[in-house]
């Protein structure tokens, strides 16, 4: 009996020779294949790329075999490449989809496969659930493997640095941020983003340091992730250089970090916020604004003080994608670091995260923490944060029911609203709220709580955990 392959919120994600092996490469790669030509059976063209992984050009020559032999033009690039310049070439090359080799900030034993889709969105549930259904297919006809697997790709190589910087240089405002005299510090954590904004940065003729411009297949030893533990060779660099903002990229450079002038690590969540008001206030952009449902409340009262619609959806960006096709709104994010805006692709962009944030500086001319604070001023302080519990199965069994419930009350408060948009979502009187939503490839439940206030999210952190296990 083979593995099963499911396509979770982004993408197909495995440890490497447990379950993302050659053997299940091939299925994958057959599977979206076999789904790209049943929409396009003649002249289709897909993309294929990586992060700098263990063995991403091997995987990469591989894809490109597989889809050849399914007569599908493979269009490889040859370097580590940004998951979000990867999405601007599908549709910058009117290509029919893209195959990304990245696990984006997961462990480096981990590997996966982003599959977009021809508008360089991420797949939605409805084409990766026939991505599945095809690599089923694909199982039972061994002789079509057999000879796919040998195949030689006959593709054409792709580069797509240039074409994305230009796109970022009509995205980003880098005369304002040259004139203003800012110092950046970037850190790339190993990643793709390497030669991205630095680059981008250094022609415009702004100052900036990069810590970690080389390629480790082991990340340092750690996730590459730009969480605020994993940023001291950032902050490092900042304190050496006096750098005004340091800003940092995953893996694969679809999220972001940020660090502000005085070391301080800035939560993505008040990034959003932060960018989503400054874009209406520099581009005039009020045409809406999208958070995925475990994102800060903070968001809500901006939309509503900017006189904007907010939109609601569940985790995965996929679905804040479709908005930004769609031009509903200037901006869209998640608390997990992901964020686009209008015009541009609709996938998470950690770079240009980063570059707007030293553009917001550079203009306002006070540091993000000051940003904020007026922030506060001006709708009210917002104070959320996220806790991942692990769970013996006697217990997620009976989380789980307790999920399915309509709760009037909650450990002594008054429940106002239930959402059950993604997981369950509980509003009480006071503003504050949790989130819980299971993780459906381990037994890990996801804990997203915001109170008013310190005080009030330690109180209602610890009645969520309660919960939990009570």
């Amino acid at each position: 009996m083979m593995a099963q392959i499911k396509f979770g919120t982004s993408g197909w994600r495995g440890i490497v020779a447990e379950d993302f092996t050659f053997e299940n490469v091939r299925r994958a790669v057959h599977g979206i294949a076999r789904y790209v030509v049943s929409q396009k059976p003649a002249g289709a063209r897909v993309i294929v790329g990586r992060d700098p992984r263990f063995l991403g050009e091997t995987f990469c020559s591989m894809a490109a075999g597989i889809l050849a032999a399914h007569g599908v033009t493979p269009l490889v690039i040859a370097d580590a490449a940004p998951t979000p310049a990867i999405a601007y070439a599908v549709v910058h090359e009117h290509a029919d989809g893209a195959i990304n080799f990245t696990a984006s900030h997961n462990p480096p034993e981990y590997n996966g496969i982003k599959f977009s889709t021809p508008d360089g969105a991420p797949a939605l549930p409805e084409v990766t659930k026939r991505i599945e259904a095809e690599i089923a297919a694909a199982d039972h006809q061994p002789a079509q493997m057999a000879t796919t697997n040998t195949a030689k790709a006959s593709g054409q190589p792709l580069e797509p640095h240039a074409a994305y910087l230009r796109r970022l240089r009509e995205a980003v405002d880098l005369d304002t941020i040259r004139k203003a005299g800012l110092r950046i510090a970037f850190d790339p954590l190993w990643g793709a983003a390497r030669n991205y904004s630095d680059t981008l940065l250094r022609e415009a003729g702004i100052a900036v340091t990069t810590v970690h411009d080389y390629r480790d297949v082991l990340f340092g030893g750690h996730a590459p992730e730009p969480d605020d533990h994993l940023l001291e060779d950032l902050r490092k660099a900042m304190g050496e250089t006096t750098a005004h903002l340091g800003i940092a990229t995953d893996g694969d450079a679809d999220r972001f970090g940020i660090v502000d002038r005085d070391g301080t690590f800035l939560q993505p969540n008040y990034v959003i916020a932060l960018l989503f008001d400054y874009l209406v206030e520099t581009r005039g952009w009020k045409n809406g604004v999208a958070k995925s449902v475990a994102t800060t409340n903070l968001i809500n009262a901006l939309a509503k003080h900017h006189g904007v619609e907010l939109y609601e959806t569940p985790v995965g960006f996929k679905y804040i994608g479709e908005l930004i096709k769609q031009d509903k709104i200037a901006i869209g994010g998640e608390e997990s670091a992901g964020l686009s805006i209008r015009h541009h692709v609709p996938e998470k962009d950690g770079i240009l995260a980063g570059l707007l944030c030293c553009e917001m500086v550079a203009r306002r001319g006070k540091p993000l923490g000051q940003q904020l604070r007026e922030l506060f001023n001006q709708v009210g302080s917002f104070f959320p944060q996220r806790e991942n519990f692990r769970l013996t199965p006697e217990v997620q069994a009976k989380f789980t029911e307790k999920l399915r419930l309509e709760p009037r009350d909650f450990l002594g408060r008054r429940i106002t609203q239930i959402v059950r948009t993604d997981g369950l979502k509980l509003l009480f009187e006071d503003g504050s709220w949790i989130c819980y939503r299971l993780s459906g490839t381990e037994p890990v439940v996801r804990v997203y709580s915001e109170a008013r206030s310190p005080s009030g999210l330690k109180e209602l952190s610890a009645a969520a955990k309660s919960w939990v296990i009570d």
